[in-house]
């Protein structure tokens, strides 16, 4: 698959350096190729833009972890700066910071001056300077320095606006964000700026103009997946998010034209599973009528009556379509009106005043339990990548399937085991580049020093009885599963190298494969027909028959024709070709803390996956006539039994792992897994 396009910081940061550089040689500035929009007269004939307040609860955002380099793979470049998160409840992960501290000796070049006799531009250059001027609060430093990078290369000229009012470009990106809800998004997060031209003052202009900004940056970075940060619910979640950079976004934008709002639209996903989600969401609503209302969600403030003044009065005024106010803050008769009119339409005492039930009913009502669902599995894709690749390998954990798609149709589809809610299956995107034939394990350092050393030290034959081969490395050993038809890892294993360390692989165990609930394993995916899945993903080159006559013959790897996408993806919802929906296992909780996270539940969150909960432990019975605070005296029964003879413990043994995984002691032979002893011939 080819490397996605950087459209971040560091693909624009050295072309904005170098127009920086030359503007202040003395070169005239210019706007990045294409930018200048062009006049158009008049003001958008739109319907009232739907606007919203600050939100109450802090803002999540989205980043990207960092990836250590490896033997197999290549030092990856950090991505766009996440957003700051917020702390979803039961998380302990830290927030990303929000900026690395430059060195002063690398610190970017003055900024050049606004264009001269522009008092837009003046003020444009002085609020971007501020750091105390507000544009939208999830937008961290780095994204508000990357728009000031853009409108430098313009001389920080307005780029939405003429002197009659809206570019194309800006009436197109408006209707966009006010049709944001088909997406899954909140239109109310994207504050569309009032204006009225003939009335508007310099200052009134520029704020305008850096507000539908910061409104069509931070769409574009939400349609990418920046609403949360997927790491934050679980350290089980690692996506790669390509969250796009605000010069990146405007530089796209500005100069569209009409095209704008399509191209503002294209940052959603489009994979026919989000689309087919996308639909029965468009179907859901539209048998709920009260859902087409536009809402504003108001910050927390006093009841306002007429005469009274007030910061949210803006707001209202936009959900209403009141405009051309001298002042855009004074609750005056005609806000009152407007509120007494929603108020009565609503069954509410129509007073006019906005009192705290007034403001919830301007709120909307929240989503139902199938919406919310809908929901939270549209914001799953947006962790995806935009490009899945020609030909990928698609795992879809809740289903437990796995299939290899080329140019949307499906080649191979197999049944699959995932990981236990205790050792739960990642979720994340990588690169499948070899396969392994008769693949050998290695036992990690932490079951070495856990299981075997002990059974050494007691047995020195303990590993051999099990199959397994002691290595000697100097002072040190090892402890090795050779290959063969008991090695956990069956006769073939595919290779995509992660932090996590899994992988799909073969298994001995085939009797799981039966099971409808498949949830099994201890991290990595088993394929249920591994040699089948092999030919394809190998080509033509390695049919089955070549393949199988390699076991047996020693561990061999087999370099793939081409790197090859995988996505470990976790989807409960899918939309089938009736437009019916199918509902999976939330296995892990992870469709639940999604909603949770996005302000769509207020359910008690499920234990995150992958840890257990602590079990107490029970106090022995009291001893009858026992004195208060008197050191407690064991029972007779107890004495007694502490004092008798124990029979010696059955000799424990390792139950089979994948590499890298923790493991648990259960009674010998049982080695093998869930179901017992390994069937010779099962092959």
């Amino acid at each position: 698959m080819a490397p996605r396009r950087r459209t971040g910081r560091n693909a624009g940061a050295a072309a904005t350096l170098a127009v920086l550089l030359a503007a202040q040689a003395g070169l005239p500035a210019a706007r990045a190729e294409g930018v200048a929009p062009g006049p158009v007269a008049g003001v958008p004939a739109a319907p009232p833009p739907a606007i919203t307040a600050i939100p109450d609860a802090p803002a999540p955002g989205a980043g990207d972890p960092p990836q250590p380099a490896s033997a197999s793979t290549q030092p990856v470049p950090p991505e766009a700066a996440p957003v700051q998160p917020a702390a979803l409840p039961g998380s302990t992960a830290p927030a990303p910071a929000d900026a690395a501290p430059v060195p002063a000796e690398a610190a970017a070049p003055a900024l050049p001056p606004p264009a001269p006799g522009d008092p837009v531009a003046e003020v444009v250059a002085a609020r971007l300077a501020d750091p105390n001027f507000s544009l939208i609060r999830r937008l961290n430093t780095k994204q508000r320095e990357a728009m000031q990078a853009f409108y430098a290369l313009g001389a920080f000229k307005a780029v939405w606006l003429t002197d009659t009012g809206w570019t194309d470009a800006a009436k197109a990106v408006i209707a966009r964000l006010q049709a944001a809800g088909e997406d899954g998004l909140d239109p109310l997060a994207y504050p569309i700026p009032l204006l009225d031209p003939p009335h508007a003052k310099p200052a009134d202009r520029a704020e305008a103009d850096l507000k539908l900004s910061a409104a069509a940056v931070l769409y574009a970075r939400d349609a990418r997946g920046g609403r949360i940060e997927p790491s934050r619910l679980s350290r089980f979640i690692t996506p790669k998010l390509d969250l796009p950079a605000a010069d990146a976004v405007l530089t796209r934008l500005t100069p569209a034209g009409a095209s704008a709002g399509g191209l503002l639209q294209a940052y959603n996903p489009g994979q026919p599973g989000y689309l087919a989600l996308k639909a029965k969401l468009a179907s859901l609503r539209a048998q709920q009528p009260n859902r087409a209302v536009p809402m504003v969600r108001l910050p927390k403030g006093p009841a306002l009556k007429a005469g009274m003044r007030d910061p949210r009065v803006p707001l209202i005024r936009a959900r209403f379509g009141l405009g051309g106010a001298q002042d855009a803050t004074a609750y005056d008769e005609g806000v009152a009106t407007a509120v007494a009119s929603f108020q009565r339409e609503r069954g509410m005492k129509a007073s006019g005043v906005l009192d705290p039930a007034t403001v919830a009913a301007l709120a909307g009502p929240a989503p139902g339990k199938q919406e919310a669902d809908i929901l939270a599995n549209m914001e799953r894709w947006r962790w995806l990548p935009a490009d899945l690749g020609r030909t990928h390998v698609f795992v879809n954990i809740p289903e437990f399937k796995v299939r290899v798609v080329r140019d949307g149709r499906v080649l191979d589809e197999a049944r699959t085991i995932v990981g236990k809610p205790e050792s739960p299956t990642p979720i994340f995107s990588g690169e499948m580049t070899y396969a392994v034939v008769n693949p050998s394990w290695t036992v990690p350092p932490s079951i070495l020093k856990s299981q075997f050393l002990p059974g050494l030290a007691r047995d020195p034959n303990y590993a051999a009885r099990l199959g397994y081969q002691v290595v000697r490395r100097g002072n040190s050993i090892a402890i090795r599963q050779p290959p063969g038809e008991r090695n956990a890892l069956g006769f073939i294993k595919f290779m995509f190298p992660n932090d996590h360390a899994v992988y799909l692989h073969d298994t001995p165990n085939r009797s799981l494969f039966s099971r409808s609930e498949r949830a099994l394993s201890h991290g990595c995916v088993r394929v249920d027909d591994p040699f089948r899945f092999a030919q394809v993903v190998l080509g033509p080159h390695w049919p089955t028959e070549r393949l199988q006559k390699l076991i047996g013959k020693g561990e061999r790897t087999v370099m793939l024709p081409e790197k090859l996408p995988v996505h470990l993806a976790y989807f409960t919802l899918e939309a089938d070709s009736t437009g019916g929906l199918r509902s999976l296992p939330d296995l892990y909780g992870v469709n639940a803390r999604v909603k949770v996270a996005l302000g769509l539940s207020t359910e008690a969150l499920p234990p995150e996956a992958g840890h257990k909960p602590k079990v107490a432990t029970p106090k022995p019975p009291a001893t009858p006539g026992a004195v208060p605070g008197a050191a407690p005296r064991p029972h007779r029964d107890l004495a007694q039994q502490q004092a008798a003879p124990r029979p010696a413990p059955r000799r424990p043994v390792a139950t089979a792992t994948e590499p890298g995984e923790p493991v648990s002691v259960q009674p010998a032979p049982d080695y093998f897994g869930e179901t017992g002893a390994i069937r010779r011939g099962w092959w």
